[in-house]
């Protein structure tokens, strides 16, 4: 699926390089990356002018259907002069928007939340834990270029970086059960639509039938989530953005500059490596209470001492 083609680390670094592609003469053609600020104003007046000129229909997901579905969606374009039919909305009147900051430019993205019934008390994901999901993506004109149509899971943070943004304002299912088949079946889950500019999607890289700077629209059911811990040290994922908490992990700005979620400056971000303070001893080691969580073991520093250097204590060879 090219929805995980491409890793949020790749697109944090798109702003400095150049993509290339094949080209008849010599072998290939170099598309140099274009001004994100410059291209954002293009992208947003692009998918405002679809919002304002497509209508959804809303009646299907106005609360009376206890367990809706993005498969239930239907979006139409509204004829020059027509009117918007009984039971449909525009979605310009039902969206909601997401300032968010990128690659140092300023982004708005937006969502429709479609289940109106949804237990408030079902667990959320992060930016940074996997999902389980079935979703449709097109382009402003409709044309599906991907789909998962049964359950799939996916890292959000091997996506693209809107994924991250949108899914934490979605709830899980409510339950689920499996059927005799090997099916799943859930209740109550989360159900929407992301409308995506390129540079919170796949910027300057082409994916398949996917060009550069193209925006896109994302239907998804959230199903599922797990709580990543991808270096295993203890930490869930989404706390090693401790940093700037904005939903992304972003490497420092300049050699000894500790302004990202790289704290030893090894370019490893720390939830991917198992050693955040490049002290030697693992991450997980440091958790010197014993009770899982290395975060609450403070240092003479005042820091946590899986983030300080000067403290080397490990609890490796004792049993707690």
């Amino acid at each position: 699926m090219k929805l995980m083609k491409i890793s949020l680390f790749v697109l944090g670094l798109a702003t400095c390089f150049l993509s290339c592609k094949k080209d008849d003469d010599d072998g290939t053609v170099v598309v140099e990356v274009r001004d994100r600020t410059e291209q954002q104003i293009e992208d947003k007046a692009l998918l405002l002018d679809y919002l304002e000129t497509h209508y959804y229909n809303a009646s299907a997901f106005d609360g009376s259907n206890p367990n809706p579905s993005s498969k239930d969606l239907i979006i139409e374009e509204l004829e020059e002069g027509g009117t918007v039919p009984t039971g449909y909305r525009l979605l310009i009147e039902d969206i909601t928007t997401l300032d968010v900051v990128f690659a140092e430019t300023d982004y708005e993205l937006y969502y429709i939340d479609l289940n109106k019934n949804v237990n408030p008390d079902s667990p959320s994901p992060t930016f940074a834990d996997n999902v389980a999901t079935n979703y449709k993506g097109f382009f402003l004109d409709d044309d599906v270029f991907d789909s998962a149509v049964n359950p799939t899971v996916f890292d959000l943070t091997a996506t693209v970086p809107a994924w991250g943004q949108v899914m934490p304002n979605f709830h899980v299912a409510e339950t689920f059960a499996d059927n005799a088949d090997g099916t799943t079946s859930y209740i109550n889950h989360g159900v929407g639509i992301m409308f995506v500019p390129s540079g919170l999607g796949y910027y300057n890289f082409s994916q398949g039938s996917i060009p550069s700077y193209t925006c896109l629209i994302f239907s998804f059911d959230l199903l599922q989530m797990y709580e990543n811990d991808h270096d295993d040290d203890g930490i869930p994922s989404y706390k090693e953005d401790w940093n700037t908490n904005d939903g992304f992990f972003t490497y420092n700005s300049a050699e000894g500059v500790h302004d990202g979620d790289d704290t030893d400056d090894d370019d490893l971000l720390d939830y991917n490596d198992a050693d955040d303070d490049g002290d030697g001893v693992l991450t997980k080691y440091e958790d010197i209470d014993g009770d899982g969580d290395p975060t609450n073991d403070i240092g003479k520093n005042g820091i946590p001492k899986y983030l300080d250097p000067e403290e080397t204590e490990s609890n490796e060879n004792q049993t707690l």
